[in-house]
């Protein structure tokens, strides 16, 4: 489907204020590790799953309201926020595994998911590994789609990070960090708009702990060169998926063209750009994202997951473009640029 053209709702419009009950943590034990969660609401389920070195507390401003019509379910994922932080498994497919112990545990059968940044990658990778309990996928920002990632986050991939990032906890490093983003804000730049939500992931990683998981998750899906982990790869299989792609025109951490690649990739899928926002457009403009994920819910069915249609899919493969093409001409260049990357899993 085309990118839409509807009219938004204005970015300025405030939210109700959020209750302290329907905020509150919760904590379930699953293999012996105990994992935070908040839950709010009734109805179809919505889980929220946040990206790298964020927690369940960036969808703090919205859980009220999406609660209205739905049940959400917004963890801190293992590594995370208040979640135990084990020397561990942190790829995508594992977290993806841990989303669906959690929602076993929780008697929940099948759900929508909402995946921002990394939590996008999850998403995927759940709707890839368990699609008969996949309802719908909402990508905002997401990783695994292309190469492309901000370099700060090549860096932190090298070895040595774990000092960069205690050295950020010295006296006085993280009023210099504030005055940089503030120059960034005055030049004008992308980066500058995710200012306010950089300054919370260095805030959470306070010790040796939060910093080694947070390490060891970003070095499961990226390196010097970039993104190793891609489901461009596996988009056809979400014929038949309601998909919808949200996304800011001014991200510098996953860039837009990714959103309009994997528009292309996933059959169906439905795009929208947020206009000026970066890497968290539901901060940048909370009514509208609320209103695009409302109306998405209500006006789709959830899939319907067939076996035989599964493996049909499976023995035809992905869609190969036209030869003469330009698309097919982006496929091979692209295929061995990164024929020793891709991702097995």
């Amino acid at each position: 489907m085309a990118e839409a053209s509807r009219p938004r709702p204005a970015g300025t419009a405030r939210l109700r204020s959020v209750g302290d009950t329907e905020l509150e943590l919760r904590y379930r034990v699953v293999h012996g590790y105990r994992r935070a969660f908040r839950m709010a609401g009734e109805g179809p389920v919505l889980v929220l799953i946040h990206g790298i070195g964020d927690s369940s507390a960036t969808w703090a401003g919205l859980i009220p309201d999406l609660a209205r019509t739905h049940t959400v379910l917004a963890p801190d994922l293992l590594g995370h926020g208040a979640s135990d932080k084990p020397r561990a498994d942190y790829s995508v497919a594992a977290y993806a595994n841990g989303v669906r112990d959690l929602l076993t545990t929780l008697g929940i059968e099948s759900a929508t998911l909402v995946g921002h940044s990394f939590g996008g990658g999850v998403a995927m990778q759940f709707a890839y590994q368990f699609p008969e309990r996949t309802e719908r996928l909402i990508l905002v920002s997401a990783g695994g789609v292309g190469r492309e990632v901000n370099p700060l986050l090549r860096l932190v991939s090298l070895p040595g990070a774990d000092l960069m990032l205690s050295a950020l906890r010295l006296p006085g490093m993280r009023l210099n960090l504030g005055f940089a983003l503030q120059l960034m804000t005055l030049l004008d730049t992308d980066l500058a708009q995710d200012a306010p939500d950089l300054l919370t992931v260095v805030d959470s990683l306070p010790d040796d702990t939060a910093r080694n998981a947070f390490i060891r998750t970003l070095r499961a899906v990226v390196d010097w060169r970039g993104q190793v982990v891609t489901m461009l790869d596996r988009c056809y299989l979400t014929e038949g998926m309601p998909t919808m792609l949200l996304w800011g025109d001014r991200d510098s951490v996953v860039p837009v063209r990714h959103a309009h690649g994997a528009h292309r990739a996933m059959p169906g899928s439905r795009l929208e750009v947020f206009e000026g926002a970066g890497h968290f457009p539901f901060h940048t403009d909370p009514a509208r994202f609320l209103a695009l994920v409302e109306d998405f819910t209500r006006t789709t069915d959830p899939a319907h997951w067939s076996r035989d249609r599964w493996r049909e899919l499976l023995v035809e493969g992905r869609p190969v473009p036209h030869p003469d093409g330009p698309e097919a001409a982006h496929a091979r260049a692209r295929t061995l640029r990164e024929a020793s990357e891709r991702s097995a899993t």
